[in-house]
């Protein structure tokens, strides 16, 4: 499914400015482009990079067909030359990335391409849209499973996505960010993210009674029954009608689900009548347009919620729904193969870059192992960890902080080198598992849903020292 050729899934500017740089004989020139984003979704205190996968399978099926080549010609803008040159056209460069399920900050390169303009400037759309859709969704999850505290929490999103890969890598995206199910079945074909599904307000209106329905699906899935009780009336008959089914079926290991109403105060009642009936293992399971803000509202409530089945606002992201990531050049290489920086300068001092080719460094404490903050260096740069590192903010430039007996983690592996694909994708429950103890080691101060502490994303001396005389110049170095 996934191996489908997106190469024409780009903007049209990209093919515009690649048949400029063939015109004027300027394809061969090595440039440098950096992936990251500015602002942290719902204000939070980091975010989950996700979507590597998708990338590595882009870009190693990346290639013009005939049919393409033959659309392409229809625009009147290209000659002959540049559409024979896309006809042998593949990916020749170098990619590094940090890996999936990465914690990420604002203003470091999560990506770098390097590779012949052409090859670097075409793939820009593809890696945005694919890291953005997916770090978004993973971020949500991962606020939505910590607010859970613990508890079970199934992605139920798919029929509220934006369109079919929306559900599909989206689901995905929520598993990396710790979800421990998805409802959608491709997904689990595609991933091997386990599925989950209850039934529909529809099975228990196909009976001619709440009871019949329950029963029916107690015999034909006596391993796995949980039975949606609030078609009618929770209380009065949803649970009571469950507990029946339950019991007159010999069923012990069984759930309820409840989609509407006061969940908090309906699970609690459903709670003492599940006990007082002796089926103390059954789960009770919450659905309904749920966020990580009413989730950690229902515990606060004493809710006696087992589980949490959640679609709309995880699968859309609805609060923040825009994850902003782009991709900006940082350098280009002159004849002799050396780095010339460039930077992007605008009135917005959040949509200044940082110049050059660069590696990003994880700073971690080593009596906690805990990270204090990321450092971005150039490239030819290295920290000698023997040696005290002075961080400071580049926001406010005068709060400063001296580490020592710390760890400088580089967070770049290479994906590409030389056009091939280098890269082994992880199993996705290993992508899972790295991502939740990265965020475990993170300090409680960064996970806080409301104001967290501002994780310091710090530059080298010699990177700011760059960064400085170009915007003394205007970008000339």
């Amino acid at each position: 499914m996934m191996q489908e050729n997106y190469t024409l899934l780009c903007d049209f500017y990209e093919l515009t400015m690649a048949n400029g740089y063939f015109v004027l004989g300027r394809k061969d020139e090595i440039a440098y482009f950096d992936v990251f984003f500015r602002t942290i979704p719902d204000g939070g205190g980091f975010a989950i990079f996700a979507g590597l996968d998708q990338l590595v399978q882009y870009v190693h099926n990346l290639h013009f067909t005939e049919e393409d080549i033959r659309f392409l010609r229809t625009k009147n803008m290209f000659g002959e030359d540049f559409l024979d040159y896309l006809r042998n056209f593949h990916f020749t460069g170098d990619i590094w990335a940090m890996k999936e399920g990465t914690p990420i900050f604002p203003g470091e390169p999560i990506i770098t391409v390097r590779a012949p303009i052409i090859e670097a400037q075409l793939v820009e759309t593809f890696v945005l849209l694919t890291m953005n859709l997916q770090s978004l969704i993973a971020t949500k999850a991962n606020r939505i499973v910590r607010a859970a505290e613990g508890r079970a929490v199934a992605e139920f999103g798919s029929r509220r996505a934006q369109g079919a890969q929306g559900a599909i890598l989206g689901a995905r995206a929520a598993y990396i960010g710790g979800c421990g199910s998805t409802a959608c079945t491709i997904s689990d074909r595609e991933y091997h993210i386990p599925t989950t599904g209850t039934m529909a307000h529809s099975w228990v209106q196909m009976f001619s009674d709440e009871y019949a329905a329950f029963n029916a699906y107690c015999k034909l899935y006596p391993e796995n029954a949980t039975l949606l009780v609030d078609t009618y009336n929770v209380l009065e008959s949803g649970v009571p009608n469950a507990i029946r089914a339950f019991q007159e079926n010999g069923i012990e290991h069984c759930a309820i689900r409840i989609d509407s109403g006061d969940i908090a105060y309906l699970s609690k009642k459903a709670r003492k009548m599940l006990d007082e009936a002796g089926l103390t293992q059954c789960k009770i399971v919450a659905s309904n347009s749920l966020d990580e803000f009413i989730i950690r509202d229902l515990i606060a409530q004493g809710a006696k919620i087992d589980a949490f089945g959640v679609g709309e606002r995880l699968i859309t992201a609805k609060s923040d729904p825009v994850f902003g990531c782009v991709y900006k050049l940082a350098a280009v290489e002159d004849e002799l193969g050396n780095i010339v920086p460039r930077i992007k300068i605008s009135e917005n001092n959040e949509k200044i870059t940082n110049p050059s080719y660069k590696k990003v460094y994880r700073i971690i404490d080593n009596e906690t192992g805990q990270p204090i903050a990321d450092y971005l260096t150039l490239a030819d740069e290295e920290i000698d960890e023997s040696q005290p590192l002075e961080l400071f903010d580049p926001i406010s430039t005068w709060k400063r902080k001296t580490v020592t007996n710390y760890t400088a983690r580089p967070l770049h592996e290479p994906v590409f080198v030389a056009g091939e694909c280098v890269y082994d994708t992880p199993a996705i429950d290993d992508i899972k598992k790295y991502c939740l103890s990265e965020v475990d080691a993170l300090w409680d101060e960064v996970k806080r849903f409301e104001n967290p502490h501002r994780y310091y994303v710090d530059l080298s001396p010699d990177l700011w020292d760059m960064k400085q005389r170009m915007l003394k110049h205007e970008g000339q170095f």
